[in-house]
């Protein structure tokens, strides 16, 4: 009898985790696992990739009010949803207003989770192991029957903002907290010392056979340089991929006498304050942004550098496919990033700040042995981490 494991994702857009979601999928023993997955909504650039072996769950329009706008779900026959929505909004701007503490998206979906669940159905099914893979795990404990119950957190704990004591009550529900890095798992210890027993690291598992396969398309917006460089970010438009200061630190790249172009892949609310500092840093025939790209590969492929240049990383899933794809890859120093690469070995590690991170890009792109050298480690070292999938069939062990 095969044991049945059930993940649940909020949608397949283009993401990390969802990356890191259908590597995981690419190494699944389906000769004994029956494995299912449960989409709030059945959207994403990313739903025709999931393999035929895992089983699609049918959608239920009330896991897709999460997202919606609740003006609409107000006026709609989901009128209760919306109702719902409104006042978890109220209650957590009164948290806020009464604990003085920050309100990020963390603790927004804390809230909406817990006045949306008395209207949630029980998803279908009785599973050995039950996975929230991304997004707040109330669902999975109140709604899903499993065995065990698994937590997934993608990034680092000091950002969330959580309320505390709603997280508290979640992670003593549920048997393990998964982390994507030690470093990551360390921050959330911090929080919750007493529940450090539950946690566990589990590396992103990345599907080197699709990866390879889609590196060999061919692109033309992305067009070489005679003398110049090519350097490449990916990730949302957003102020944790401080792409906002890619148009400052390239304008110092260039005052350094170096010939760059610096596209940047991806989609976001912070799109309009990146084009803007474009416009303010007169950028916009160096920093070029190349928007969603559902296969980013060919690019990566095609780049001199690949560049993080985060605020904050959990374990960043492009900077391993950069890695993966043979080049070198610089990210900055943020505080998880000593988990990421090793320094001067398969990367280099730069400073935050803009000056310090152009001066550290430059001292790359001037020693092209060193460039080489990182490449060569890269192509020589697995980064798959297939064999963390063992650690998920432990899990299903209590």
């Amino acid at each position: 009898m095969k044991k049945k494991i059930l993940f649940i994702m909020p949608s397949m857009f283009i993401g990390g985790a969802e990356r890191s979601l259908l590597g995981l999928f690419e190494v699944i023993d389906y000769e004994k696992y029956d494995v299912s997955l449960f989409l709030y909504r059945h959207e994403g650039e990313f739903l025709s990739y999931i393999p035929e072996q895992v089983h699609l769950l049918p959608p239920m329009k009330e896991y897709g009010t999460f997202d919606v706008p609740i003006r609409s779900l107000l006026f709609s026959r989901r009128w209760m949803f919306g109702l719902a929505r409104l006042i978890s909004k109220l209650a957590l701007k009164l948290h806020c207003l009464i604990s003085g503490e920050k309100k990020g998206v963390w603790m927004s979906m804390q809230y909406t989770a817990r006045y949306l669940l008395p209207l949630l159905p029980e998803i279908p099914g009785e599973y050995d192991l039950g996975v929230m893979f991304l997004g707040v795990a109330d669902p999975l404990i109140h709604k899903v029957k499993a065995q065990n119950k698994v937590a997934w957190c993608h990034t680092d704990y000091d950002t969330l903002y959580p309320n505390k004591e709603m997280d508290c009550k979640t992670y003593e529900a549920v048997d393990h907290v998964v982390f994507v890095s030690d470093a990551c798992r360390q921050k959330m210890a911090r929080f919750y010392p007493a529940l450090l027993d539950k946690t566990q690291v589990i590396e992103n598992v990345l599907g080197e056979r699709l990866l390879l396969q889609q590196a060999e398309v061919s692109v033309n917006d992305m067009p070489r340089l005679d003398d110049g460089y090519i350097l490449l970010s990916i990730g949302r438009f957003s102020n944790a991929k401080n792409f906002d200061n890619v148009p400052g630190i390239c304008k110092s790249l260039l005052g350094k006498g170096l010939d760059v172009k610096w596209y940047i892949i991806g989609y976001g609310g912070d799109e309009p304050l990146i084009r803007q500092r474009i416009a303010e840093a007169h950028m916009e025939d160096h920093v070029i942004l190349l928007g969603k790209k559902e296969n980013p590969y060919p690019y990566i492929k095609a780049c001199d550098l690949y560049v993080q240049p985060s605020r904050y990383e959990g374990k960043c899933v492009t900077v391993r496919e950069a890695q993966m794809l043979g080049k070198p890859v610089v990210i900055t120093r943020y505080a998880t990033s000593a988990s990421q690469l090793e320094d001067g070995v398969d990367g280099v590690i730069v400073p935050m700040d803009n000056e310090g991170c152009a001066e550290g890009i430059a001292a790359l792109l001037r020693d092209p042995e060193k460039m080489r050298q990182l490449s060569e480690t890269c192509r020589n070292r697995d980064y798959s981490n297939a064999s963390e999938v063992e650690k998920i069939y432990q899990l299903m062990e209590g």
